[in-house]
């Protein structure tokens, strides 16, 4: 490692003894609030210009942020973006406390080490060199809340539509290859009311169950449509998937079914809209409820990302396939890129570490993948805020 390993470790030692689980669950969410004053205090003895956004948080603690700190000036700079939170974990799991920096065969050990606090100490060492030239174009760096539940910090900057910039990098960990493409991705639920009674006299009730019989081949059919109709060979998997997750219902053989429901998860390919996909199944939905004089309801359990596609020709995917030496590929997870895109930026998914350790115990990142992250990055800013 030819940048300064020491500052490195220390700053990703500091991320990691800092907690920012993000969870649905109100007893385990962490909040990220001290994540973004750690990072803005970094950057602002640097000459950034900080703003702390204020993100609502759903269990109505005050303590989830964004943060925008701004070098230069001028509405087209390069971001350069990641989430300070992280997914819970399972201390069973792990062999060491998650929130404690462990150096191991050159591998940085912790909760967030690749997914994905690692990022910020690798955009930190990248700037250096950059901090006391002549800037045409601000580096703005983001930090956002929330990305692993709801994405609340990323829609609240399009809220606000901050910040004005050209071009985005989203550091999740890609071993730097570059992704122009990844699929979307949306959870909901059906639910049919329906009416219970002895089953004796199937008059006497209305069979939640055998109505959902009908809305599994309703969206059987409608999958079906959307393979057929939707193809992408840029993806392993080259069409839209709908997998029926769980089902629920009734509770006993000889009753009337009066509830059940179903959960499901929709990921569609780049030029698929999650909202017309809700449109188009409410539609079915409200069409079999009326044929069968029941209570359907669709909820959604995730608002969802939608689909992600930057076109090749970009000047910001020829440069990081000039950068790399490597062509623009697409993943199968979803990202906050989409939002970004959503304000008018190019934007490319790029960071060092491995997916593969996303989510895990013992989570790591590999450092002698970092030089090679921050020369690249460093190559961005040269071309899109010096040059």
């Amino acid at each position: 490692m030819s940048i300064d390993q020491t500052l490195f470790v220390d700053q990703l030692t500091q991320l990691i003894e800092t907690p920012s689980v993000s969870c649905t669950q109100a007893n385990l969410d962490m909040g990220n609030r001290r994540v973004i004053d750690l990072l803005a205090s970094w950057l602002e003895p640097l000459g950034f210009k900080i703003e702390i956004q204020v993100v609502e948080d759903t269990h109505g603690a005050n303590n989830k942020a964004n943060l925008i700190a701004t070098l230069g000036s001028g509405d087209n700079g390069l971001v350069f973006a990641g989430h300070s939170d992280t997914v819970p974990f399972d201390e069973n799991r792990w062999q060491q406390d998650p929130f404690t920096l462990k150096i191991e065969n050159n591998c940085a050990f912790g909760l967030g080490a690749t997914d994905m606090k690692g990022f910020f100490p690798t955009v930190m060492a990248a700037i250096q060199p950059f901090l006391n030239k002549p800037l045409k174009q601000p580096i703005i760096i983001l930090a956002t809340a929330d990305e692993e539940t709801s994405m609340s910090g990323a829609k609240a900057l399009v809220h606000a539509n901050k910040p004005k910039a050209r071009f985005a990098v989203v550091g999740e960990p890609t071993g730097m290859k570059p992704i122009r493409m990844h699929k979307g991705m949306a959870m909901e639920a059906i639910r049919i009311e329906g009416r219970a009674g002895h089953s004796s006299n199937p008059s006497l009730g209305n069979n939640a169950l055998d109505v959902m019989h009908d809305v599994i081949s309703e969206l059987k059919a409608y999958r079906a449509q959307l393979q057929q109709q939707y193809k992408n060979a840029g993806f392993s998997i080259d069409i839209p998937t709908m997998n029926f997750g769980c089902i629920h219902g009734g509770d006993n053989p000889n009753r009337i079914c009066g509830h059940c429901e179903l959960e499901f998860d929709i990921r569609p390919l780049p030029g698929m809209r999650l909202d017309n996909l809700r449109e188009d199944i409410d539609r079915k939905m409200a069409t079999i409820a009326r044929d069968n004089n029941i209570i359907i309801e669709r909820q959604s359990l995730f608002t969802g990302v939608n689909a992600f596609e930057q076109m090749a020709d970009s000047p910001l995917i020829q440069a990081v396939e000039s950068l790399t030496g490597q062509q623009a590929q697409s993943v199968a997870f979803a990202t906050e890129a989409p939002y970004f895109q959503e304000m008018g930026m190019d934007v490319v998914v790029m960071g060092p570490g491995s997916i593969d350790q996303a989510h895990q115990p013992n989570e790591f990142i590999d450092l002698g993948d970092i030089d090679f992250a921050v020369k690249t990055l460093q190559g961005l800013i040269q071309q899109f805020c010096v040059e």
